[in-house]
């Protein structure tokens, strides 16, 4: 999987600041998943946290986030929604 290609689907990205991530759905290999980065990958990729402005460090690290998201899906493909965290950085 780690050739694959998650393509995010913008539509969907949405904050979901009561469990401080972002949520979003992608395709890979043409399949649909969800996903959901949360707040510490955010702030450890642009070295600020995304107090408000969580949506913006998203996007402002799309790619980065996308490529993070094809490894925490190899972990674990069957959950209902992928989590992307910390562990996933290295």
């Amino acid at each position: 999987m780690a050739e694959d290609r998650l393509t995010i689907d913008t539509a969907t990205i949405d904050d979901n600041t009561d469990q401080r991530r972002v949520e979003f759905d992608a395709d890979v290999s043409g399949e649909r998943y969800r996903f959901a980065v949360q707040y510490d990958v955010l702030e450890a990729l642009a070295a600020v946290p995304p107090v408000s402005n969580a949506m913006a460090l998203f996007r402002a690290h799309q790619e980065t986030i996308a490529m993070i998201g094809v490894r925490a899906l190899a972990r674990n493909p069957d959950q209902d929604r992928v989590t992307i965290s910390e562990n996933d950085l290295d």
